[in-house]
């Protein structure tokens, strides 16, 4: 049975090189028409003017989030056609399908959209994804930075060089570094090409985290990342990986909502009279999550206020200092509670400390400020 809504739904399997169309007009039983074409700007000019011509109905597209991003959309949005980012994980699968091809994709997404079954992608702005790629280049720079390092250790380690006075990569672990003399030339220049690479990549997140903190300081990011600084934990580069990785705030009508796009909250298999929760659902936007862990490690210290924080609140809205004070006293305990009275595991304890600062991020962000 046909859903008589006057509406024109389309199906868009995207790749990079082409794209599959499949189209449900009004009053159609199942799909109307399917075709291929190349994915470039002016074919898909020309697929939303045949879009537009095949009925007087409104028009709907959806495609699923991927490797080709949000540029499709925006074309498509430009062109008065209105187009749906679907979130693919939770586009509905039969049990029993085995075959997958493109064009059985396309007419899923059509039939789904048009039976109301599919999850939108919140999309930013062209200035939002910029921002977000800034500090998703920041992150992968840190990680590069790790692996260096650690190419650099190892080799070392494998010629039995190994530094026990300080902690490494400190200025005396540096010095010791560039002082070796290995017998072997061939040694010597590796050892000299790693520690180029590192020089080399820490200059490189220097430069991205000065960009993010330039970017930090100007609207509409200053006043909310002056908000976020005021919790232990969140400095300015992990307020603006907040910020721009939501992007849109107001979209999120509760924290559980929040915790829930984080994957922070814990998956569950319950049936009847039985209950049976496993561990988090790691759902989500990773990038997020791994940052309010490593800032939920902050939570194990006492409540303090440090000269570093002070400075952080100064000239903030009293409402905010009073929920990051309140943030420190709960976290405290509830780490507490958990680690020596229930005798969780640190790592355990540390996702239920993100989860719950999770919270008070929304309520931080979500704070009336004054007139």
């Amino acid at each position: 049975m046909s859903v008589n809504n006057g509406i024109t739904y389309v199906g868009l399997d995207a790749h990079r090189k082409s794209i599959n169309v499949a189209v449900i007009l009004p009053d159609a039983e199942g799909i109307s028409d399917q075709w291929q074409i190349a994915h470039d700007p002016r074919c898909v000019k020309r697929l939303a003017t045949k879009l537009l011509a095949m009925s007087a109905a409104p028009v709907v597209a959806a495609y699923e989030a991927g490797p080709c991003g949000y540029a499709l959309q925006r074309r498509l949005e430009a062109l008065g056609i209105e187009c749906w980012v679907v979130a693919p994980s939770l586009v509905p699968v039969k049990p029993g399908e085995r075959i997958k091809t493109d064009r059985r994709d396309a007419c899923k997404l059509a039939s789904l959209l048009q039976a109301g079954l599919l999850t939108r992608v919140h999309p930013p702005s062209p200035e939002q994804e910029a921002l977000r790629d800034l500090s998703r280049a920041r992150e992968d720079a840190r990680h590069d930075l790790m692996r260096a390092r650690h190419r650099l250790s190892k080799m070392l380690l494998r010629q039995g060089l190994c530094f026990s006075e300080t902690r490494n990569w400190t200025k005396k672990h540096r010095a010791w570094l560039r002082s070796l003399r290995l017998e072997q030339p061939g040694a010597q220049q590796v050892v000299d090409h790693y520690l180029l690479a590192i020089d080399q990549t820490e200059q490189r997140l220097d430069e991205l985290e000065n960009r993010l903190t330039e970017h930090a300081a100007s609207a509409p990011y200053a006043q909310p990342v002056g908000w976020l600084r005021c919790l232990r934990g969140v400095d300015t580069v992990t307020a603006m990986i907040i910020l721009t990785e939501l992007h849109d705030f107001r979209r999120f009508a509760s924290p559980r909502d929040l915790m829930a796009y984080l994957g922070l909250i814990p998956s569950e298999s319950s049936s009847s009279t039985r209950v049976r929760r496993g561990s988090i659902t790691k759902a989500g936007n990773s990038h997020l999550r791994r940052v309010l862990i490593e800032a939920a490690w902050n939570y194990r210290h006492r409540p303090a206020v440090s000269a570093a924080m002070k400075a952080r609140r100064k000239h903030q809205p009293a409402a905010v200092i009073a929920i990051a004070d309140r943030a420190q006293v709960r976290l405290h305990r509830r780490y507490f509670k958990l680690k020596e009275a229930y005798q969780k595991p640190h790592n355990v304890v540390t996702v239920a400390i993100a989860r719950e600062l999770a919270g008070f991020i929304w309520a931080v962000l979500n704070h009336q400020p004054a007139p």
